[in-house]
This record gives C-alpha cells, structure tokens and sequence, in this order.
C-alpha cells in the first residue's frame, strides 16, 4: 500500500508527468512547422495544379470569369486559382483540356 512518505508515492505523478511533457515535444516536433523538422503546413506549390489542367492564364479577374462562362456553356466544368495579384488561372479536368484550350484561344481575352 502507498504511504505518504514512500518513493513510490512521488515516483508515480513525477513519471505521469515526465511522460506528457515528452508527449508535448514529440507532437510539437512531428506537427511543428518545417524549421523544427515537422511536416511542412500552408499552400501546397504555385505549380501544383492537383487533378487539374491549366488552359488559360489571365490578367484580370473579370476576363477569367467571362472565359470561365465560357466554358461553362460548352459543358466544360472549371475553376479559377488566383497564385499571384493580376493573375488568374483557369482549370479544368484533363479530359476537358484540348476542348477547353480551342474555346480560350478563340476567347477575346485570353
């Protein structure tokens, strides 16, 4: 049985909480940002178009969005990625590129 003045009576919370204070630093380290050698967090890369393909890159948001309708009337589903101030990129699905390519070279903003 525990006695208040026993080892085994410190020992017991002082493990309990050597064992958290480790459980914090491994989680800060493996969840931490890229400087403490944790996995990196944020935008992924501004070329790291995912699933889609880009067919157009505009200067203004108003002509991304009139191509983007554009292609919506074709069929063709899109998204607009804005990387950068004064740059829009418009995406579709690989299936619906070479398609989606022809209608941005025949748009008058593009």
């Amino acid at each position: 049985m525990l006695q208040p003045g026993s080892l085994s009576y410190i020992a017991g919370p002082v493990i309990a909480i050597v064992v958290m204070v480790l459980l914090v630093l491994f989680m800060r380290w493996a969840f931490g940002g890229s400087s403490t050698g944790g996995m990196r967090r944020g935008r992924p890369a501004p070329s790291d178009d995912g699933l889609l393909t880009r067919v157009a890159t505009l200067s203004r948001r108003e002509s991304a969005l009139a191509l983007r309708a554009v292609l919506s009337d074709a069929g063709i589903r899109s998204t607009i990625r804005f990387p950068e101030a004064h740059r829009a990129d418009v995406l579709v699905f690989p299936e619906d590129a070479a398609r989606a390519r022809e209608l941005a070279a025949s748009f008058p903003a593009a």
